[in-house]
């Protein structure tokens, strides 16, 4: 397990990509934010423990799993609230093809004493394939009277009327369904940050990721 501890005011801001067993905990003390990104592209496991210790503290988690053949991604996140006035964010998407699967487990747990805590869950899969399959069990445990906290997941195809829209406009099937991949996931690639960033173990940018998840795309 790798452990990180943010002290009072620090920023921080972590990109991980393809990691194949990631257990990490980061516990957050006053007013830091945590900025999260994790990318997997093959196999993994993932464990991610934050835990809000003292007020004021942000965490934003967005996670992307872009998978094909029999590859599996299993991703629990545990975003625990001890002390009010927090904010969480996740943004969960797995893209899944061929015989992939995806699973997701959501625990977000807001104390007694945890009053104002503003905590949001997404979840939102596409499956590619017949044969690809996700499960997703959000839980969700609240135990103060004074929060904002709610979760969404929902798991479907690519949208076959704007495939349809778009091929009336002369857009080849292939290109329509590439640039709905493209869409779907962007909101989680554009919010990494253009400059180079420091990662547990490489530097990357947010154009070396695209070429990445392009080349992923041309391949499906």
């Amino acid at each position: 397990m790798d452990t990180l501890s943010l002290n009072k005011g620090e920023k921080r801001t972590i990109v991980l990509i393809d990691q194949p067993e990631l257990d990490l905990h980061v516990t957050q003390d006053a007013d830091s934010v945590l900025k999260l990104f994790v990318f997997d592209f093959h196999s993994a496991n993932n464990i991610l423990h934050i835990d809000h210790k003292a007020p004021h503290c942000t965490t934003e988690i967005y996670h992307l799993a872009f998978l094909h053949d029999a590859d599996t991604v299993h991703t629990h996140t545990r975003v625990h609230h001890d002390i009010g006035d927090g904010v969480s964010r996740q943004l969960i998407k797995f893209v899944l093809d061929d015989a992939a699967k995806g699973e997701f487990l959501g625990e977000l747990v807001i104390r007694q004493d945890a009053q104002r805590v503003d905590a949001q869950q997404t979840n939102r899969n596409l499956l590619l394939s017949k044969t690809a399959t996700m499960r997703t069990q959000p839980q969700l445990e609240i135990y103060a009277d004074d929060v904002k906290a709610s979760h969404g997941a929902t798991t479907g195809q690519l949208d076959e009327s704007a495939l349809f829209y778009m091929q009336q406009r002369c857009i080849a099937p292939d290109e329509a369904r590439k640039m709905l991949l493209r869409a779907f996931i962007m909101d989680i690639v554009e919010k990494v940050p253009e400059e180079g960033l420091s990662t547990f173990d490489s530097r990357l940018s947010t154009k070396d990721l695209m070429v990445t998840i392009d080349r992923i795309i041309e391949q499906g």
